[in-house]
C-alpha cells in the first residue's frame, strides 16, 4: 500500500518530493506569466537547497559530506547566479521561445529540469545517507582535483564568453580565443569532470550495490549535455548564424567538439 509517510522520512523520497514540488509550483507561475528567466535559477537553486538540507537530514557532519555538499552548493550558486544575470541581459532564452505559451510542453520542461536535479544529486544524497565515516583517501583527493579542474574550466570559459559577447567589436562573430580554442564546448567539459568527480569521491564510502547505481548521475549528465539540451541545441543554433561562415568551419574541423585536444 502507497505510505507517503515513509517516503517522506526517508532521504531520497524527501528529495524528490522537493525537488519536483519547486519545480511544478514555479512552472504554474512560469507558466501563467508564459516567462523562463527564472527557470535556470529555480534549478540551480534546487541543487543548493536540498544539497543543504541533506547534510541535515543526515545528522552527521563527517569532513568527507561536508567538503561534498560544500562543492555542490558552490557550484550550485555560481552556476545559477551566472545564467540568471544572463538571461536577463539578454532578456530572453531562446529555448523556449515554441514552448513558454503551451504551458503542457512548457511543463515537460519543467519536469525535465526536476529529474536533472534529482538524479544528479544521487551521489551526493547517498554520501550524506551514510550513518558511518571513512578515513579520508587518495580516491577522495582524486575526485575532488577533478571537480576543481571542472570548475575551472566552466568559470573560465563562461567568463571569456561573457566578455567575447560584451565587446561590441565582436557582434555577430564566434569565439574562438581562450579555452574555446582547445575545445568547443569546454563548459560542457567542465561540467562533467565536476560531476564525474563528485561521483568518484562518493564511492569511497559505498557498500551496497545499489549504492553504486548513483553511477547514473554523470551518465545522466553526460547525455543531456552530448544528445538532448547542451551540445545539440548549441550547434542547431551556431549552423543557423555561421554555418556557411568559412572561417567557422576551419573551427569546427581543427578544434575539440568536447575533451580539449582528444575529442
Amino acid at each position: 500500500m502507497f505510505d507517503l509517510s515513509s517516503i517522506m522520512g526517508n532521504t531520497f523520497g524527501k528529495a524528490a518530493v522537493i525537488d519536483f514540488g519547486i519545480q511544478w509550483a514555479l512552472w504554474a507561475v512560469a507558466a501563467a506569466f508564459k516567462t523562463e528567466k527564472f527557470y535556470d535559477l529555480a534549478g540551480s537553486g534546487t541543487f543548493l537547497y536540498l544539497a543543504w538540507q541533506s547534510l541535515k537530514w543526515s545528522g552527521t557532519s563527517f569532513p568527507r559530506q561536508k567538503i561534498q555538499t560544500g562543492l555542490v552548493m558552490a557550484w550550485a550558486a555560481r552556476l545559477g547566479l551566472y545564467l540568471f544575470t544572463r538571461v536577463l541581459k539578454e532578456g530572453k532564452d531562446g529555448r523556449f521561445d515554441k514552448v513558454k505559451g503551451k504551458p503542457g510542453l512548457f511543463w515537460i520542461y519543467w519536469t525535465v529540469q526536476g529529474m536533472w536535479v534529482f538524479i544528479t544529486l544521487l551521489p551526493l544524497l547517498v554520501l550524506n545517507n551514510k550513518k558511518e565515516d571513512k578515513p579520508l583517501c587518495t580516491r577522495d583527493y582524486t575526485g575532488w582535483t577533478l571537480w576543481a579542474i571542472g570548475f575551472l574550466f566552466e568559470v573560465i570559459a563562461d567568463y571569456q564568453k561573457s566578455a567575447f559577447k560584451g565587446n561590441p567589436d565582436n557582434a555577430g562573430k564566434f569565439i574562438k580565443s581562450g579555452l574555446w580554442s582547445i575545445s568547443r564546448y569546454p563548459n560542457y567539459f567542465g561540467e562533467i569532470c565536476m560531476w564525474i568527480g563528485i561521483y568518484l569521491t562518493s564511492t569511497t564510502v559505498m557498500t551496497k550495490p545499489i549504492e553504486y547505481a548513483s553511477g547514473i548521475s554523470p551518465l545522466f549528465v553526460i547525455y543531456l549535455l552530448l544528445r538532448l539540451s547542451g551540445i545539440p541545441l548549441q550547434e542547431k543554433q551556431q549552423m543557423k548564424r555561421w554555418g556557411d561562415d568559412p572561417m567557422f568551419k576551419q573551427y569546427v574541423k581543427n578544434t575539440a567538439k568536447l575533451i580539449p585536444f582528444i575529442w
